[in-house]
């Protein structure tokens, strides 16, 4: 049984198969072998219960809503605004549009929540961007693809929502416990920027000057309102978390229909369609995921796991850099939001002992799962953004190495020392 749900995985993800479908058979398989097979037929409707029990929980609402946002965001135009601002506040520092790449990646994730709608939405602005002004396509790549990881971390992110789902942990607490990291990280990769960029030479734009500043700011001040209003709404009690997912949906819509009027009625139904396609394979991954992980758990890796990680230390600090070892691994092969549906129930319970703070731990879990985005066989974000670049895996994955140690230098950080990611929740809420 154990076999067929590690093993049986790999193979199937090995093969190419869909990370949804992949799960679904391994757990099959391997309920099929824990209670024989004649009763594993007879039962059957469990599994779809199962599966349509993780998906009734009000706050997965807020996923296709922050989706939704960023396609309205992407297919307006609002995201070469963005850029265009980022360029003129930082382009003019030692790497030039390489900062413009990152702070606009800070901006960004006010919208979308999400590593891969940056990487697939901005991300193909940026790198035609750096490109076409003399930047390396592989050091262009490794910037869009190394940003993009600030996305799920700097408020709203779609797996602090799908985490908060398996600890009842307020989404508000955890957007606001992320906005210090996030912080944190643009500025980590800029200074990894500013080396490299004294190194290799690489050119930057002209420092602007007071009329040029306030121009761009001008035309980005709608969409770089968002977050301030999603939080502002948050903290001050106007709406719920999952509503402000409905607010940014709203707030991306009206902007981009009635005061820039980029939209077309065209264009709407096709960013229905392609959010309806889009939540429908997160759902999938939902749903097979919770009864992969109610298959491990009965056949008992999930306690021995826990048992394994109790006996191994009782220091939560040192807990907290084995979760990060084993997240990393995790997160080569297995799609972030499976791991948190699939591992989380089982770390919870060790942590709470340990006296870890549930908001720290979904902070260290999901950038330990972006980084995860970086790393090969699997990382998504490097497919994506690869394509963009027009160049080999091979040399994505050697170029945006060197940008994977400030991500590692936030993580350390944050797991030393808590109060970066405690500070805000503490004092607004």
């Amino acid at each position: 049984m154990i076999f067929s749900l590690t093993f049986g995985l790999l193979i199937l993800m090995v093969l190419g198969v869909p990370i949804s479908l992949a799960l679904g058979i391994s757990g099959l398989l391997g309920y099929i072998m824990n209670i024989g097979s004649v009763n594993a037929w007879l039962n059957a409707g469990i599994i779809s219960q199962r599966m349509n029990y993780s998906l009734g929980n009000f706050l997965l609402i807020s996923i296709p809503l922050f989706i939704l946002a960023a396609k309205f965001m992407n297919s307006s135009g609002i995201t070469k605004k963005i850029f265009g601002f980022a360029n003129t506040s930082v382009g003019f520092l030692p790497g030039g549009l390489a900062h413009s790449n990152v702070f606009a990646s800070l901006l960004f994730s006010g919208m979308s929540g999400s590593a891969t709608s940056d990487a697939a939405g901005l991300g193909q602005i940026e790198v035609e961007a750096m490109v076409s002004h003399g930047y390396k396509p592989n050091f262009s790549a490794a910037v869009t693809a190394s940003s993009s990881t600030i996305g799920p971390i700097f408020p709203p992110s779609v797996p602090l929502v799908i985490y908060s789902t398996i600890s009842g942990l307020s989404v508000g607490r955890l957007f606001l416990g992320g906005i210090v990291p996030g912080i944190l990280m643009t500025a980590s990769l800029m200074i990894m920027i500013v080396i490299y960029a004294l190194k290799h030479d690489v050119p930057r734009l002209e420092k602007p000057n007071f009329k040029t500043l306030a121009s761009s700011f001008s035309q980005a001040f709608l969409p770089l309102m968002t977050p301030v209003i999603l939080l502002g709404g948050i903290w001050s009690g106007v709406f719920t978390p999952t509503e402000s997912a409905t607010v940014a949906a709203l707030y991306a819509f009206i902007i981009s229909f009635f005061v820039y009027r980029d939209l077309s009625f065209k264009d709407i139904k096709t960013i229905f369609i392609s959010t309806a396609k889009e939540t429908a394979s997160i759902g999938m991954v939902i749903a097979a995921a919770a009864f992969y992980g109610w298959v491990l758990a009965r056949s008992g890796l999930t306690t021995q796991f826990a048992n394994w990680l109790n006996s191994y230390t009782t220091n939560p600090t040192v807990y907290l850099f084995v979760l990060c070892g084993f997240f990393l691994v995790v997160g080569c092969f297995l799609e972030q939001i499976a791991a948190i549906l699939i591992f989380c129930p089982v770390i919870l319970p060790t942590s709470f002992s340990m006296g870890i703070d549930p908001i720290q731990l979904g902070l260290v879990i999901v950038l330990t799962m972006m980084i995860g985005l970086l790393t090969p066989p699997f990382g998504i974000c490097l497919f994506i953004v690869k394509d963009y670049a027009k160049i080999s895996f091979g040399e994505m994955v050697r170029s945006t190495i060197p940008f994977i140690i400030p991500l590692l230098l936030v993580l350390i950080m944050i797991i030393l020392f808590p109060g970066l990611v405690l500070w805000l929740p503490s004092i607004l809420y």
